[in-house]
């Protein structure tokens, strides 16, 4: 360790150490503990003398020594003076008392410590450490704190860590650094970007906060008009977050019909955070009725004019068994219009959440669940139009189901055709008349402000990899069920346990 030190420039003479250790033996004599001989101090020295052979021969073979370093004339690379100086705050220059320099080297040809690395590979070294890091770097030297200063660095950050598509060259001439853009807006709200639901009482809803540009704005999105389930969806820029007034992080409310106007952001917690405007006026529409907020529910209460909180929600993982890849699908609930929902899996069991939800059931909760184990083969097209014949087949598994529970699913049959039994209504005449599989499940119902629920069952078609219906039979309805085709950023799971921690959670908002 002695050797490195030295080899480095850092490490401290012979002299220093025979004091220090002379210090420390006045104060142990002072506590009762026998004094030093001098054979420690001769052990010692040829320790020190040792040392000094090892470094010379380092330094001679690096090219280093003495002779080298007059006949280059100033032509190599930092010596151990030339270090001390930088940390003894000698500037962000790497120079030594004595002259400067030679600009046009790039170093020993044997460099022993990061500051003999010529400065370009420093640059390349640093940008690959994550942001967060990088202030500790900093510290370390002036040498290194003038390196930070580049802007391919940030800039390559920015684009890593972000997803920034913008060409940030653009920013940087009209004045505005990209490691300013980081410092003082990517970094501080990190932590809002990703998937979030409203509290907005049973409706709830899907916002998107992502990195557009030069701003991050939150998209509150909204399904199609109802019934037409595959159109895309609709979105609508709630809040937007800039840098460009006074070099400083500005939040705007884009939320109304009068432009943006001055808002502000609270990160309540990692996972929860409240917007605030003060300027409730522009969310008037001109008529003096409010705007519709989620799924065209019209909210008349004042508690959600200025101020929304958000709780984070995340994408379920995709795992090796699923049966289609989960994630948000788009579905027709009667009266109620269009709801979005989340489809997971959980071993031998598909389960469908409301993000958005009706007075009846909320958001938050559970509306579909799928029995894998138990598949229902259907019968010939004419029998199909039979909803008794139906009823019998799913009642059938429904009282298997409470009798024993799972059971291991037989072998998969081929796609057959698919049509609603008579008596069934559905919102949307265009459904497909071929299904791949079916199985048993339940819908979950209630009265108003969720009221009574029950579970109650059902059938699970499964049309393609974007679509699947469910036919409740009580209600004697068909909901159809189209998968979102937008890309939502920073939206994924880390894992399964956090996503199944998710999920209580949304259920415990309202229930």
């Amino acid at each position: 360790m002695a050797v490195c030190a030295r080899l480095c420039g850092v490490g401290q003479s012979r002299r220093c150490r025979r004091r220090r250790r002379r210090q420390g033996q006045s104060q142990d004599q002072g506590q009762g503990h026998p004094p030093l001989s001098d054979s420690d101090d001769m052990d010692d020295d040829m320790d020190d003398e040792r040392d000094e052979r090892i470094v010379g021969q380092k330094r001679a073979d690096a090219g280093l020594d003495s002779e080298a370093s007059s006949s280059g004339g100033g032509g190599g690379g930092p010596t151990t003076s030339d270090v001390c100086y930088e940390h003894a705050g000698g500037g962000g220059h790497n120079h030594r008392p004595g002259g400067p320099v030679d600009r046009a080297n790039t170093g020993p040809p044997n460099p022993q410590s990061l500051l003999d690395l010529p400065p370009e590979l420093l640059v390349e070294i640093f940008s690959l450490l994550p942001g967060p890091a990088l202030p500790s770097v900093a510290l370390v030297c002036k040498q290194f704190k003038q390196i930070l200063n580049t802007e391919t660095i940030w800039r390559r950050r920015c684009i890593e860590e972000f997803g920034v598509n913008e060409d940030l060259r653009k920013i940087e001439a009209g004045g505005m650094s990209s490691r300013d853009f980081y410092v003082k807006l990517l970094h501080p709200y990190r932590n809002v970007l990703g998937l979030w639901q409203p509290d907005i009482g049973p409706y709830g809803g899907l916002l998107n906060v992502v990195v557009e540009g030069l701003y991050l704005i939150g998209w509150m999105y909204l399904p199609p008009h109802d019934p037409r389930v595959e159109d895309p969806m609709r979105r609508r820029p709630l809040f937007r977050i800039h840098m460009w007034e006074n070099r400083k992080a500005s939040v705007e409310c884009m939320y109304g019909h009068k432009g943006p106007h001055k808002g502000d952001i609270q990160i309540v917690k990692k996972d929860e955070f409240s917007t605030k405007c003060s300027q409730t006026d522009h969310h008037r529409m001109p008529g003096g009725r409010q705007e519709e907020l989620i799924l065209m529910k019209f909210i008349y209460t004042s508690q959600y004019d200025n101020c929304l909180t958000y709780r984070r929600i995340y994408l379920p993982p995709l795992l090796p068994t699923d049966l289609l890849r989960p994630g948000l699908f788009k579905g027709t609930y009667g009266s109620h219009g269009l709801e979005i929902i989340m489809l997971s899996f959980h071993g031998g069991t598909a389960r469908a959440t409301k993000l958005t939800g009706d007075p009846n059931v909320p958001a938050g909760q559970l509306t579909l669940e799928v029995d894998l184990s138990r598949p229902v083969v259907l019968p010939d097209l004419e029998r199909q139009r039979s909803i008794e014949e139906l009823s019998r087949l799913v009642l059938g598994l429904h009282a298997e189901a409470q009798r024993e529970g799972h059971t291991p699913a037989p072998a998969d049959g081929p796609p057959g055709p698919f049509i609603l039994p008579l008596g069934v209504m559905s919102r949307n005449e265009v459904y497909p008349r071929t299904c791949k599989k079916c199985f048993y499940g339940t819908g979950q119902i209630a009265g108003h402000g969720f009221t009574s629920p029950e579970r109650t069952p059902g059938l699970f078609i499964l049309f393609d990899k974007d679509r699947f219906g469910f036919i409740w039979l009580e209600l004697k309805s068909f909901s159809m069920y189209s998968r979102l085709a937008d890309r939502l950023g920073h939206a994924h799971a880390p894992d399964m346990e956090r996503f199944d921690a998710m999920l209580r959670n949304m259920q415990s908002w309202t229930s």
